[in-house]
């Protein structure tokens, strides 16, 4: 997993093909990323399906709880089928432009 950090954002990319595993880090490793909105880059995994998108449940509810983003940057789902809880993009650009109108809403008091 690769840590890259800007501003009030932090992409965790992954470098591996267990998307279980790397939503089990993230899990155990939530303190260290909780005052931070997340991009979680699964776009260089190979094989992602809307059924791994479940494994980052309940980090999504947690940390979206505490008014902070997660975004998941994968083009190998079918978006239609996305649960509403998760938010899911295509490329690392539009999951930065997700986060300043996420921030945006919050600053506004949606």
């Amino acid at each position: 997993m690769k840590v890259e950090q800007k501003g009030h954002t932090t992409v965790l990319k992954h470098t591996q093909n267990d998307v279980q595993a790397f939503a089990e880090k993230i899990t155990n490793q939530y303190h260290e990323f909780q005052t931070q909105n997340l991009i979680l880059d699964l776009s260089q995994t190979k094989e992602v399906s809307n059924a791994c998108l479940l494994y980052f449940r309940d980090f999504s509810k947690k940390h979206t709880k505490a008014k902070k983003s997660v975004i998941i940057v994968t083009d190998k789902v079918n978006f239609d089928k996305v649960p509403e809880y998760l938010s899911v993009v295509p490329s690392v650009l539009e999951a930065h432009d997700m986060i300043e109108m996420d921030e945006i809403e919050r600053d506004l008091g949606f």
